[in-house]
């Protein structure tokens, strides 16, 4: 299943394959889209383009009926029912609404828990947020090898934690957090749990029911999606209780001159146009993931990622940042090349075809933790193949002899 006539469904590999076949190894970032959600994008501003609830008209029902329609599919991708489903414009989107859904809840002295992990966008909204209320902002210490203990946890939330949020996955070595009793251990101390799935959702089984989070936010760009399309899981009692934080048409229920009254969930906290044709596309591309299916997916990755761990291993001057625990780390790999600057190293890569990430990938706390300015950064996804990893273990053999002192 997993070869290379899989990219034939992914024009961009045939569009930037030149003297050499183009490897993409940069999906923690933004994955490829393939043809048929393309072809789903394409089809809404060509044939119906038309704003959702509001035109009574064909093809306005058609766009109502394809967008509520991708709500559904995200909903039972998840496990959740559709009116905890809201569209946003990302991740970093989501996490920033649900920080400003949760302020009101917030008062001097309670505890915003968070942990040195974090990618920076569930990272700055909660600094932020406890900033502005005076709240305690604590920040979970993590193991030498970058990963964090469930014995932290437990020992770190207490009676005045009000909001803990975690990442699912780390984006730059690939540790798998155990979301479900960390949102436990939230729930004991009736605090909030946040989970950032950015890394997750597109790679792996994910049902809210049983990790029991109250708030879940991914994005469609790093599951083959349009860029420009998140989404925010929230727990429908917490959405019927919470207010909106962005105003506008199609959230209200009622505007007169002294108040105004929201709609009922997920409109409430979607004002203004959405990105229409970015749910659609996302709605497409999990139909793409279902048809393969999400653990085949899952189990290719976490085997391309161990040969590319090996390979890198036996290169000199390579380090490697792998928790101990190699069987339960995602699709991602980071390393250093001593004495080269991460960017170097891409650029090397680059010019052989290959595609990476370098740099802090807005980690800096982590960063800090391992003691070094960035890593290059190689994440896996349903399209590579074995002879990507080859190709990238062999110019990273290049560029350590190119900057060899």
């Amino acid at each position: 299943m997993f070869t290379n006539n899989i990219k034939k469904d992914f024009p961009l590999f045939k569009a930037q394959s030149g003297e050499k076949p183009f490897v993409f190894l940069d999906n923690a970032a933004a994955s490829q889209m393939p043809q048929a959600v393309i072809n789903a994008v394409t089809e809404f501003y060509a044939a119906y383009k038309a704003n959702v609830h509001s035109g009574i008209y064909a093809i306005g029902t058609r766009a109502v009926e394809a967008y509520e329609g991708a709500r559904k599919k995200v909903a039972d991708f998840l496990g959740a029912s559709e009116d905890e489903i809201i569209f946003t414009s990302g991740t970093t989107g989501s996490l920033n609404m649900v920080a400003r859904m949760l302020e009101p809840e917030i008062s001097a002295g309670d505890e915003i828990v968070v942990s040195a992990m974090e990618h920076h966008s569930n990272f700055i909204p909660w600094q932020e947020l406890a900033k502005r209320k005076n709240a305690i902002f604590t920040v979970l210490p993590l193991e030498a090898d970058g990963t964090l203990s469930l014995q932290t946890v437990r020992e770190t939330v207490g009676p005045r934690t009000k909001i803990i949020a975690i990442t699912h996955v780390s984006h730059v070595t690939g540790s798998v957090n155990d979301v479900r009793e960390i949102c436990a251990a939230a729930k004991k101390a009736g605090a909030y749990s946040v989970v950032d799935a950015a890394q997750s959702a597109p790679h792996m089984s994910i049902n809210v029911r049983e990790i029991d989070c109250d708030f879940l936010a991914f994005s469609g760009q790093k599951m083959l999606g349009p860029t420009g399309i998140g989404v925010l899981y929230g727990k429908k009692e917490h959405l019927a209780r919470l207010d909106p934080v962005v105003f506008g048409g199609g959230m209200i229920r009622d505007v007169s001159m002294d108040k105004s009254t929201w709609a009922d969930p997920p409109q409430k906290f979607e004002a203004g146009t959405p990105h229409i044709a970015g749910a659609i596309g996302l709605g497409c591309a999990i139909s793409y993931i279902e048809q393969i299916g999400i653990g085949e997916i899952e189990k290719h990755e976490r085997a391309l990622a161990a040969k590319a761990r090996h390979a890198l291993s036996e290169i000199p001057g390579v380090r490697l940042y792998v928790p101990r625990n190699e069987k339960e780390l995602a699709g991602i790999v980071s390393f250093t090349l001593e004495g080269t600057h991460p960017h170097d190293v891409a650029e090397v890569l680059s010019r052989e075809n290959i595609a990476v990430r370098a740099g802090h990938h807005c980690a800096l706390p982590l960063m800090k933790h391992f003691g070094i300015s960035g890593t290059v950064r190689a994440s896996f996804y349903l399209y590579n193949t074995e002879d990507d990893v080859r190709r990238l273990a062999e110019s990273v053999l290049k560029a350590a002899n190119i900057f060899k002192t």
